[in-house]
């Protein structure tokens, strides 16, 4: 027998791993800098690590209690009643709920392009089409109403990304709300806000207080440094949270993954200095790398560099690993994670010199 039909379909590729490039290139990974999957480079809390030390006893047991006492924590944060936070194995986790409890076999989904690659790959999981917006490098990214509706046509989901992966661009919340107002009343307007932290731009939160047809969703992998352990959560409108029961898979965070979230939101100041960091790390790259950049919003800096995958392999080779954004259709481009001050200075001066050498 074989499995359904996935022609469709693509794969997800991640980014690579210090320890499998330095494999490869006979390199020593404690040498190496990671800044290809915008993870944070402080790591997780501190408090984090405590609690998953502590929960690891307790892994016989069905994560009930603190999947609750989670939940509790960040309606408490996000003003929200506790059926309006759905948790997921990851931000991609909260898509594949958001999917299954909207799409019927067939239903077209609107995604951008250039974007995350796992939009469309949960949407097909879930017997959806997918149609492009196109966010235009000529018009430098530019996140805008008309952006979208230009190429609208009744999906029943409408994907936007707010601070935008690969390009830092944002929505702002009267975007989202336009979008919103002119997309048919049974399109949900979808706002991954999976780099908000990094941003000091406001959140589309008050939209779900107006509306039955935004939700947000948000992760604990970029700012809170537990992309590990997987966890994240959508926001939805109070009108039809009660859907989450039906559409959950069993216990789908962990117990690590609850404590080590309820530990991480304890943490402000690793948060603040997460934060901090990075927007030191933007203004840097702006400032020192020899090629242009967009202006960012989230933890990392997109560059054209040219030939963007000659460039991140001459950069590999000397330790720094960024991301050759070919697989966003951006082959002129690689993305740039901030790092601590000291990762971010020894990956501009190594792209420096691979820009000149194999670049522009």
């Amino acid at each position: 027998m074989n499995p359904r039909d996935l022609s469709a379909h693509t794969a997800y590729r991640a980014g690579r791993g210090i320890e499998e490039v330095a494999r490869e290139l006979g390199l020593d990974p404690d040498a190496m800098v990671k800044l290809s999957s915008n993870e944070n480079m402080f790591g997780p809390s501190p408090r984090a690590v405590e609690a998953i030390r502590e929960s690891a006893e307790r892994m016989h047991s069905y994560p009930k209690a603190s999947h609750a006492d989670l939940v509790e924590r960040l309606a408490e944060m996000w003003d929200a009643d506790p059926e309006q936070v759905w948790l997921g194995n990851g931000g991609d986790g909260a898509l594949d709920c958001l999917a299954r409890a909207m799409l019927d076999p067939g239903q077209r989904v609107l995604v951008p392009d250039p974007g995350f690659a796992y939009y469309p790959m949960s949407a097909r999981y879930h017997h959806g089409e997918v149609e492009e917006y196109t966010l235009s490098k000529a018009e430098d990214f530019a996140q805008t109403a008309d952006a979208v509706l230009k190429d609208y046509d009744g999906e029943r989901i409408v994907y936007l990304t707010s601070p935008h992966n690969p390009t830092g661009k944002e929505f702002t919340t009267e975007a989202v709300r336009e979008i919103a107002e002119r997309t048919d009343d049974e399109t949900l307007t979808l706002v991954d806000e999976a780099y908000g932290e990094f941003t000091d731009s406001p959140s589309a939160r008050p939209l779900l207080d107006e509306r039955d047809d935004v939700a947000l969703l948000r992760t604990f992998s970029k700012a809170y440094g537990l992309a590990g352990v997987r966890l994240g959560y959508a926001l939805v409108p109070e009108a039809w949270a009660d859907a989450y029961a039906r559409i959950n898979t069993p216990f789908s965070a962990s117990e690590l993954a609850c404590r080590a979230g309820l530990a991480a939101l304890s943490d402000d100041d690793h948060v603040e200095r997460s934060v901090e960091t990075a927007a030191w790390a933007r203004e840097y790259i702006y400032d020192e790398l020899d090629a242009p950049t967009w202006e960012s919003a989230g933890n990392f800096v997109l560059a054209e560099v040219g030939d963007a995958a000659a460039v991140a392999d001459a950069a590999q080779a000397e330790g720094v690993i960024v991301r050759d954004c070919s697989s966003f259709g951006l082959p002129e481009c690689v993305r740039i994670t901030c790092g601590t001050e000291e990762d971010t200075e020894q990956a501009v001066a190594v792209l420096n010199d691979a820009i000149a050498e194999v670049g522009q």
